[in-house]
Parts: C-alpha cells; sequence; structure tokens
C-alpha cells in the first residue's frame, strides 16, 4: 500500500517540496492510516505535516474522546496536532440542512480558515476506493449525469488532496494492523438513517455479494465517465462566462445550444466559483428555465447558491448574507467598507479622465458626509443635471438587484454626491473654478471559498 501511495503522490505532483500538510484526522482507520503514513514518508516527500481534528459535538463524550484520542497519538509520536470544536447541529440548523451536511460544512469550513490564512498549503483527506464508489453511486441514485458519475478528484483547486483515493478499505485495515495503527470507531457510522451509511452497511455488501469487484468496476467506470466528458468539454467555448470571485455571468445566447453543450457550461461555471457538492441535474435544469423567464427572477440552491436572471445573463453567485447599517466618514486615504471594497481618496491636481476613477471638486464635499448604502427617500441628481430617486437611478443603470443594498455611496443626509463606480452628482462636479479634486477608485477584497 505504501508504495502504491507514494507513486501516487508523486505521479500527480499532490505534494510539492516544502509544503506544509494539514491532515484531517477523525480518529477512524483511513485517517489514522493517512496521518501515520504521511508522518513516516514526511522526510521522503520533503514536507511537513500537522493533523487537524474536529469534535462536532454531536455524540457527548465519545466525540470529545475521539478527538483527544487523535490529540494523545500524535503527542506520542511527536506529530503537531489542532483540535477544534464545532456545534454541527446548530449550523446544520443556520444552514437548513441535516446533520450529516451541517456537521461537513463545519468541518470544511475550518479547513478553508486554515487554507485561507495560510497555516496550511494543503489539505490531506483520506479518502479511498470503497468512498469514491459510494461517492459514484450516491450521485447517480440522486439523478446526476455523466459529470457527477464521475466521482471525486484526487485534488482539487491545489489545496485538497485524497492520496488514497485507489487504496481499498481491506488494505488500509492490513496496513493498520501490520504498522500497529490504532484507531476508533464512530458508533455513528452504523446508523443507516444516514444515506451513506445506508448505501455502505446495506447496500454494498449485498451488491459484493452478487458481483465480484463491484467497487472497483464502478470506479472504472467513473474513469471512463471523465474521459468522455473531459473530451466533450475540450469541445465547448465558452470563452462569454464572465467570473468575478463567488460570480460567473453566463449569456443569455449560450441557452440556446444543445442540452449536453449548456449543461457543462453550467456545471464549468459551478465549479469555477468552486461548488462542487449536492447540484444535481434537477437544478440545472432550474437555472435553465430562468432563460425564459423574467428580468429579476431568482432561485435559490444548495451551498447558498443563487441563480438569478439579470438582464442579458444567467447569473450564479455565492450569497454573504450581511446587513451593512455602519457608515464611513468622507476622508483621503483608503478606507474598508465592510470588508466588501477599498474605497481609495487621493487629492489630485490632474484632472485627466481614468478608467475606474471617479473626480469630485474638494470644495463642493460638504463637512459631514459619509460612505453608507442606500436607504429609502435617497435622490441623486445625475451628472449633466436632472434629479430622481437613488433606486430608479439604479434601474436605469441595470445594477444587478444583488448588489444594491451592498453598493457604497456617498451621501450627505437623504443627497447622494456619488455612487461608487458608476457616476458622481452634478453638485460635486469639477468646473472652470476647481483648483483641487479628490480621485476616487474601488478594490474589491476577493474572499476564497472552498467546497470540498
Amino acid at each position: 500500500m505504501e508504495s502504491k501511495i507514494l507513486e501516487c503522490i508523486k505521479d500527480n505532483k499532490l505534494i510539492k517540496t516544502g509544503e506544509f500538510i494539514g491532515v484531517a484526522v477523525s480518529g477512524g482507520a483511513d485517517s489514522m492510516a493517512l496521518l501515520n503514513f504521511l508522518n513516516d514518508y514526511k522526510e521522503d516527500l520533503d514536507c511537513e505535516i500537522v493533523a487537524i481534528t474536529v469534535d462536532h459535538m454531536l455524540r457527548g463524550e465519545n466525540s470529545l474522546g475521539d478527538a483527544m484520542f487523535v490529540k494523545n497519538f500524535c503527542n506520542e509520536r511527536h506529530i503537531p496536532c489542532w483540535k477544534f470544536s464545532v456545534d454541527a447541529e446548530r449550523v446544520a440548523e443556520n444552514e437548513k440542512v441535516g446533520v450529516e451536511e451541517g456537521a461537513r460544512i463545519a468541518r470544511y469550513g475550518i479547513f478553508d480558515k486554515m487554507l485561507n490564512e495560510n497555516k496550511v498549503d494543503k489539505i490531506a483527506l483520506a479518502h479511498h476506493l470503497s468512498d469514491q464508489a459510494e461517492t459514484i453511486l450516491m450521485h447517480i441514485l440522486r439523478g446526476a449525469g455523466l459529470n457527477g458519475a464521475c466521482g471525486m478528484d484526487l485534488t482539487r483547486n491545489n489545496s485538497y488532496i485524497r492520496p488514497m483515493l485507489d487504496i481499498s478499505k481491506e488494505d488500509i485495515l492490513k496496513y493498520c494492523a501490520i504498522n500497529e495503527v490504532p484507531f476508533v470507531e464512530d458508533e455513528t457510522n452504523f446508523d443507516t438513517s444516514y444515506n451513506r451509511n445506508f448505501l455502505r452497511n446495506l447496500i454494498m455488501p449485498e451488491l459484493k455479494k452478487r458481483w465480484e469487484g463491484v467497487e472497483q468496476n464502478l470506479v472504472n467506470f467513473s474513469k471512463a465517465c471523465r474521459e468522455d466528458n473531459d473530451f466533450i468539454l475540450s469541445h465547448v467555448k465558452h470563452d462569454g462566462v464572465i467570473f468575478d470571485g463567488n460570480l460567473a455571468k453566463i449569456p443569455l445566447s449560450y441557452f440556446h445550444y444543445e442540452p449536453s453543450v449548456i449543461n457543462r457550461i453550467i456545471f464549468e461555471a459551478l465549479n469555477k466559483i468552486n461548488i462542487y457538492q449536492d447540484i444535481e441535474r434537477k437544478h440545472i435544469e432550474l437555472i435553465k428555465a430562468l432563460s425564459d423567464a423574467e428580468n429579476g427572477k431568482k432561485i435559490n440552491l444548495p451551498n447558498n447558491l443563487v441563480a438569478q436572471k439579470e438582464y442579458d445573463y444567467i447569473t450564479l453567485y455565492i450569497v454573504e448574507k450581511k446587513e451593512i447599517v455602519d457608515v464611513y466618514p468622507f476622508k483621503s486615504g483608503k478606507t474598508n467598507f465592510a470588508d466588501i471594497c477599498i474605497i481609495d481618496i487621493k487629492r489630485t491636481k490632474d484632472f485627466a479622465k481614468k478608467e475606474g476613477t471617479l473626480l469630485v471638486d474638494v470644495k463642493k464635499i460638504p463637512e459631514g458626509a459619509v460612505w453608507r448604502t442606500r436607504k429609502t427617500g435617497d435622490k441623486f441628481t445625475k451628472f449633466g443635471g436632472g434629479s430622481k430617486s437613488l433606486k430608479s437611478y439604479l434601474i436605469d443603470k441595470k445594477v444587478p438587484n444583488r448588489l444594491r443594498d451592498s453598493l457604497p455611496v456617498l451621501a450627505i443626509n437623504d443627497e447622494i454626491l456619488c455612487v461608487l463606480g458608476l457616476e458622481i452628482s452634478d453638485k460635486v462636479k469639477l468646473d472652470e473654478n476647481t483648483k483641487m479634486a479628490y480621485s476616487i477608485s474601488r478594490k474589491e477584497i476577493q474572499k476564497k471559498n472552498k467546497n470540498a
């Protein structure tokens, strides 16, 4: 088993020289085997490792005991270990999902934080051949197409790696026995009310009795699906899809393509914004139906994903609901606006127009002007004259509804002086008497999102 994992890591460049690898460890046989293997071969792989164990607070003392088991194992072998506790039930309630999914969201939230803060370069997961076979079968049973039948990747986003994906459960248990690697058994693994446990404990054993090598056959099937899917994707042109962080905009014209083509364009767009889980064919059909809907129509999908028709596009984006109530005084320099963007204001005598920059007369900005979000009753005097409500102005400018509540505006009472990134009010424009101007620009604060 060791040589096979080592070959997989090196052939696929899963771990690079000097990388710091976080190993997700539950205390079960699979993750303990992976941790033990990487610890034994870290010098050969020229990497550093740290164990990451998460108490989901679902099984009381047993759950805590598993986390402490991992911690003690690491202490005995001088392996750095980070232990975390998360309230999986509360996460499930907040996200309106089952407890199993809530635990996954909470767990990966911690992994993502480790990656985003550069505390680790990659997260190693202990998924193996049986997990892969179960995942493929689950996707098929839930109505997945060719893309879903491809199963899990060895690596994704260059952040998550699965070195044991071709190793059987039997070989993992043999490895643990030979190398005296201890492990614990989560009693909920036998609770068949969970879909995966139902498949693992009741269905797969019966399939194995009837068809020898069923797990490997399912994995071979997935590899064939991947080859076919990759070939089709190589012939699908989708250069017109616009990506911006956790957002993808698909031109309406693409929805006239053949179903197999637009389906893949949608899946590829979702993958680019890090949506991999829980999207089924029925969701793809709902997204496609938006092309014939009225402008502004939207649907809510799993993983906080929203699909919305916005003029000439179908936009896919991840919702991060956050009410912005703070106000920010107008001042020179950089202002962090609610972790959405940086407002950069500089005094200048260069009045030449530059893309992405607005110019206002220094003397025309009243004392007490602040950056905030829109409010009912706001009015705006457009550049060149003509006053109207801010709401009407934003509609005329075709600003998507999802952006209006987080769009920074410069205001004094209910008078809007500047709509950041769009236009200034006629009341603060430069004229023949202007001696000094403020140049105003914005820079988006990009947030990483990983959904393994």
